[in-house]
């Protein structure tokens, strides 16, 4: 199989294309700034590509030997949907890193596209949103008639720069749940409660992570919310920062908080990663109040990213699922994360 990293150049696009050498594999490098492809696909001894998105000829001719993208460029609000048009002209699998909810959204309106292509879309094949979804598919596994999930995780290792964009561009936008089977916009930290995510109990606040989405689709459980920890000072930022969004959102506003992104950010260090790992949380409940939880602790959710996107792709290399849209769990199993290094098992219980 031959396979591509596009966004090869970016922190954690090299961070996989180093692991995957690492593995004996031999990966196309992709991006769209060349100085910085050429850079690394010398180091590494691989083929460099270099183009754009937004020129859908431009697209189909560095996709057509392709049978798979690992899509790793960022923000992906802009750049998933150009690159799932693209691996549906050349029946290449899909997969990328992305957290977003409107990314996994429009990757599932692509189904029955996907299915008739035979190509695999799976959005979030990384820590957005591995564990938290192998979660979800467990606890719908343990309650079949759960009407309500939680989901949450405990990680301290700081941002990369992709990461801090895109959190810069949900400011704007506010935060999400799902009620009644809708995703409902909500302010942000919209609800606080305290959680023990398996390092003690923390006060903890609502944010608009992927699983607002994916974790429908993976268990059909109508009301999904999804928490981290936050400070009493970060909870009260947040929710000063609603009054703002129209703020947030102007597009000036939004290049210079990511300029200033791009010169101070660099992500976590090897040693940083190493020692910062993250505690997964989730609880379902049903109509009549029965209620479990389960939690895992897994590496940070950087070298999760890594050894996550190379599990999935390891994954479609060696077996055949039809053509669709899929969440991680759906087109793996919630076993995934469990196997994945620095994993520990999923633990259920009622507390």
């Amino acid at each position: 199989m031959q396979w591509m990293i596009y966004g090869a150049n970016g922190y954690t696009g090299a961070l996989i294309a180093r692991q995957a050498v690492a593995n004996g594999q031999r990966p196309i490098l992709a991006g769209r700034n060349s100085a910085a492809v050429a850079a690394l696909a010398d180091e590494l001894g691989l083929e460099g590509r270099v183009f754009e998105l937004h020129n859908a000829e431009e697209l189909g001719r560095q996709l057509a030997d392709i049978d798979l993208v690992l899509h790793c460029a960022g923000p992906f609000s802009a750049t998933s949907a150009p690159m799932i048009e693209g691996c549906l002209a050349a029946r290449a699998h899909y997969l990328d890193i992305s957290g977003e909810i409107a990314v996994f959204e429009h990757a599932q309106a692509q189904a029955t596209r996907a299915t008739e292509a035979g190509v695999v879309l799976c959005p979030g094949v990384g820590f957005d949103v591995i564990p938290t979804d192998c979660v979800a598919a467990r606890l719908a596994e343990a309650m079949p008639e759960a009407t309500h999930l939680a989901l949450g995780f405990d990680s301290r290792s700081g941002f990369s720069p992709g990461t801090a964009k895109t959190s810069v561009e949900a400011l704007g936008q506010g935060g999400s749940i799902r009620r009644t089977s809708r995703i409902t916009p909500v302010p942000l930290a919209w609800r606080t409660r305290r959680i023990d995510f398996g390092d003690g109990e923390k006060l903890a606040m609502t944010i608009p992570w992927g699983d607002v989405s994916t974790a429908f689709h993976s268990t059909g459980i109508p009301n999904i919310e999804v928490y981290i920890p936050g400070s009493p000072r970060l909870v009260k930022n947040a929710r000063r920062a609603n009054k703002l969004r129209w703020l947030l959102r102007l597009s000036p506003v939004q290049t210079l908080l990511k300029k200033r992104i791009e010169k101070t950010v660099r992500g976590p260090d090897a040693a940083t990663r190493d020692k910062m790992p993250t505690f997964v949380w989730g609880e379902v409940r049903d109509d009549s109040g029965h209620q479990l939880v389960a939690r895992v602790r897994t590496a940070n959710g950087y070298s999760l990213t890594v050894s996550g996107s190379l599990a999935v792709i390891a994954h479609l290399n060696e077996n055949k699922p039809e053509g669709g849209a899929y969440t991680p769990s759906r087109l793996v199993g919630w076993q995934l994360v469990e196997r994945l290094p620095g994993s520990g098992a999923i633990a259920v219980s009622e507390t």
